[in-house]
């Protein structure tokens, strides 16, 4: 969920590979059953009368709240002054593009995707095809794109938080699927081109480091942020999912290289020992880190063909190891369910037709729905199990805020709709 807020986004996860095995011939076993060049997601029904009263009906009216002008929605509505403070994340947005095409609001959904390419195309620096993890949120008006920032009463001047002005490769990908959710295939198209250049900039993030995979990104401010060596289950699995759609919609195999690579990374990762999959490798790139969070175990069964058969007992050592409660914590190191990451685990099992499982956890999300949005926990915080980037030594949070990511999970819960196939289906 990807390393997106200064004191409780899901951070940027380290990850470990193995040695790389040969590409090509893994190509050709994935280009199996590909369909070239592809088309657009699955058409979506318009929301049952129960899904117009639940989340899909709260994020549509966060979306809803100006024109179909170009907009980025604040991640944290009630957030005081602060670092999070009118702060759009590109994640919490990218996820509810993609939420919004599943409840059937595709016009809400394109009016963020264009704050997005937005974003993209009017950076006050970069012109490359990075995107910043987090932005001013409100309207999108001409000229370059604002970031956000806040002023500090003590330092008497402008602050600009460096973790929200840097770029994760998650955060990345994640964009690179909303762009795509609202592509009409096939022909040209802005989303399209939007796509395509982000997962160029992304593609130089490759790395050769033991199994291969995409680093995570880099931090700080232009014009020469520091280059995050690590690399990342998460970040990788988001990467392989949105290659793999720009293989299909492209027909370009160049891509279909590229999902391998972030696969190949994922697979590395998986411990036959705990059945799981480590959080990713430090800054070496090859020496793991055995953290056991929730996101890093979820999203490559829903993200990656055949992985929910493949690692099916990862579901069992995270009922096991993560449960709490009516709920899923962030990470063995957190005290409280996180309501995204029950509504991640609810979208899976929903999608297993484990249908009785995945409504009782939906229905402990909506207990956590407020008029802004989704909290992000019922508790007043929970350490995720990471450190701020900005402050070594300082844990990440989720604070009990209404929260545009967590709401826009509890709506693709509701509609079994899978963010990573665009579909209300496994890969």
């Amino acid at each position: 969920m990807l390393s997106h807020s200064i004191c409780m986004m899901p951070t940027a996860k380290i990850e470990k590979r193995r040695k790389a095995s040969n590409v090509l011939p893994l190509i050709a076993t994935l280009l199996l059953g590909l369909n070239l060049p592809g088309g657009a997601a699955e058409d979506v029904t318009a929301p049952t009368a129960a899904a117009a009263a639940g989340a899909c009906a709260t994020l549509s009216g966060l979306a809803s709240g100006g024109s179909r002008a170009p907009q980025l929605l604040a991640s944290f509505p009630t957030a005081g002054k602060g670092a999070l403070y009118a702060t759009a994340f590109t994640y919490d947005n990218a996820v509810t593009v993609i939420a919004l095409v599943g409840c059937g609001r595709p016009e809400l959904a394109r009016s963020v995707a264009d704050g997005l390419l937005a974003a993209l195309n009017r950076d006050r620096y970069w012109h490359d095809g990075r995107l910043r993890n987090g932005y001013a949120a409100g309207p999108i008006g001409p000229g370059t794109v604002k970031l956000a920032g806040w002023w500090d009463d003590t330092k008497q001047m402008w602050v600009e938080d460096r973790s929200q002005v840097a770029t994760d490769t998650g955060n990345m990908a994640w964009a690179m699927l909303a762009l795509l959710a609202v592509y009409q295939a096939p022909g040209p198209s802005p989303y399209l081109t939007g796509a395509e250049q982000i997962g160029a900039w992304v593609a130089r993030q490759l790395d050769t480091r033991g199994a291969g995979g995409f680093s995570g990104g880099t931090f700080g401010h232009e014009p020469v942020p520091e280059s995050l060596r690590w690399k990342s289950t998460e970040h990788n699995t988001d990467l392989a999912a949105a290659f793999r759609r720009l293989a299909q919609l492209t027909g370009e195999l160049t891509w279909m290289r590229r999902a391998v690579a972030a696969e190949q990374l994922v697979a590395a990762m998986y411990d036959d020992r705990c059945q799981c999959f480590a959080a990713g490798t430090t800054t070496d790139g090859v020496t793991r880190n055995p953290a056991l969070a929730l996101d890093a175990q979820v999203w490559p069964l829903l993200a990656i063909p055949g992985a929910a058969t493949r690692y099916a007992a990862v579901v069992t050592s995270v009922q096991q190891r993560l449960r709490s409660g009516d709920g899923y914590l962030y990470s063995t190191a957190s005290t409280s369910p996180w309501t995204e990451g029950t509504a991640q685990v609810s979208t899976l099992l929903a999608l297993l037709h484990r249908d009785a499982e995945a409504a009782a956890l939906l229905a402990a999300v909506n207990r956590q729905r407020a008029p802004e949005g989704y909290y992000a926990t019922s508790a007043s915080s929970i350490p995720t199990g990471f450190e701020l980037d900005t402050a070594p030594g300082k844990p990440r949070l989720y604070l009990h805020l209404p929260h545009l990511g967590a709401t826009a999970w509890a709506a693709l819960a509701e509609r079994h709709y899978n963010p990573f196939t665009g579909a209300t289906s496994l890969p």
